[in-house]
């Protein structure tokens, strides 16, 4: 307020809305603002967008709500007439949607063929980090941008060798710097370090080892197990008597929650910390119980209600949670979901700047800044294309 103006508010806090079906509709300013007199916008081709999560297979828990946010994208943007592209006119978009099933084979064949035969301008999906690495060369050599929805460092490392890659989730070793924040603070100098035996796993071990050395914390015992893996009872009794003050897991729900029944039942009574790869219902259906007590570091959704009100995320977060339980009947939020929300949103961006022209894409996505995502708020550069790290990631239990 001042001295001319006693109301302080004007045209900024006002946004345009539809009644819908009995509700509210947000109507984005791109599909008004400098309309012609007319108030019609012309009508363009559609715009591609090829999409492939694990929607079957070990990987399923996480692919699911990523395929099904990403196809509540697309609906949304449709349903109101479709993007507003860089010529002025109205593009739907035409998502190609598959699945490669958790397997890393189906995903290059499927990143091809979306290439070769769709002629997508950009690709969203790559639910694990074993099949986005396997796909990297296809989309490099087709110059077509890539967004993972993975968490290995490597899938965007090092960056002049992943010129058209980036990824939505944050790596592994700011997950590791939180978890050994956790360590350091409640005394544990002597670990046990346990991860599946792939991409993921491989790299959050890694990062572990990295974090632990930096910290003065001795990994008193390490292995690894293969993904299907149903029975970790030999390890776990090997970390028993590792004289290991607690169990870092490096694995998903498939995986991680048969682990977690089991070093429940055996008795051991160290804590453990899982990586953020078991952030979603599954594991706590799966593992019941033994769910209970477990740590791992994970973005802010599952505990968006916990956020102040000055949290730059907040808003986000509760918007896509009540879309997605609108969405899907009631499913509960899923961070999986969250990193194809964010990645569906970089394409749109994307699209609706430069339209359908991959480089064009791939540059506009590198120079994203301050964009508050679920994940985080993204500040992408040629030297990160990721754009967030451990600020924010925060402790569950």
């Amino acid at each position: 307020l001042s001295a001319q103006d006693h109301n302080g508010i004007g045209k900024e806090t006002l946004v345009l809305v539809e009644i819908k079906n009995g509700t509210w509709e947000y109507v984005p300013p791109a599909l008004y603002q400098n309309a012609p007199t007319t108030g019609i916008r012309e009508t363009g081709e559609p715009y591609k967008i090829g999409i492939f999560f694990s929607v079957t297979g070990p990987a399923s828990s996480l692919g699911v709500p990523e395929r099904d946010t990403a196809q509540m994208l697309v609906d949304q943007v449709n349903a109101r007439g479709g993007l507003l592209g860089p010529d002025g006119k109205l593009h739907l978009i035409e998502a190609i949607f598959e699945d490669d099933q958790s397997d890393a084979t189906e995903g290059v064949l499927i990143v091809k063929r979306l290439i070769e035969e769709e002629k997508v301008p950009i690709i969203v999906g790559g639910t694990t980090s074993g099949v986005s690495l396997a796909v990297i060369d296809t989309v490099t050599q087709a110059q077509v941008p890539f967004i993972s929805n993975a968490s290995s460092g490597a899938i965007i490392l090092p960056v002049e060798e992943r010129f058209w890659v980036f990824k939505t989730p944050q790596q592994n070793v700011p997950v590791a710097q939180v978890q050994g924040d956790w360590m350091v603070a409640n005394g544990i100098t002597k670990i046990a370090s346990f991860g599946v035996n792939n991409g993921f796993g491989v790299d959050s071990m890694g990062a572990m080892k990295t974090v632990a050395a930096d910290l003065g914390i001795e990994i008193v015992w390490e292995g690894t197990f293969e993904p299907g893996d149903t029975d970790f009872t030999a390890q776990l009794t090997q970390i028993a008597g590792s004289g290991a003050e607690a169990l870092i897991v490096h694995a998903t729900p498939g995986e991680g929650a048969p682990l977690t029944v089991q070093f429940r039942d055996l008795g051991l009574s160290i804590p453990i910390l899982h990586n953020h790869g078991i952030g979603n219902q599954a594991f706590i259906d799966l593992a019941g119980a033994a769910a209970e007590g477990v740590l791992f570091p994970i973005g802010k959704l599952l505990v968006y209600a916990d956020l102040p009100a000055t949290d730059p995320q907040k808003g986000v977060l509760t918007q896509y949670i009540a879309d997605y339980s609108a969405y899907t009947g009631g499913a509960k939020p899923s961070t999986f979901g969250g990193h194809a929300w964010d990645a569906m949103q970089m394409a749109i961006m994307a699209l609706e700047k430069v339209g359908p022209d991959s480089a064009a894409i791939r540059d506009y996505i590198e120079g994203i800044t301050n964009f508050a995502g679920v994940s985080g708020v993204f500040n992408l550069s040629a030297q990160d294309h990721n754009g967030i790290g451990k600020e924010t990631l925060v402790l569950v239990e």
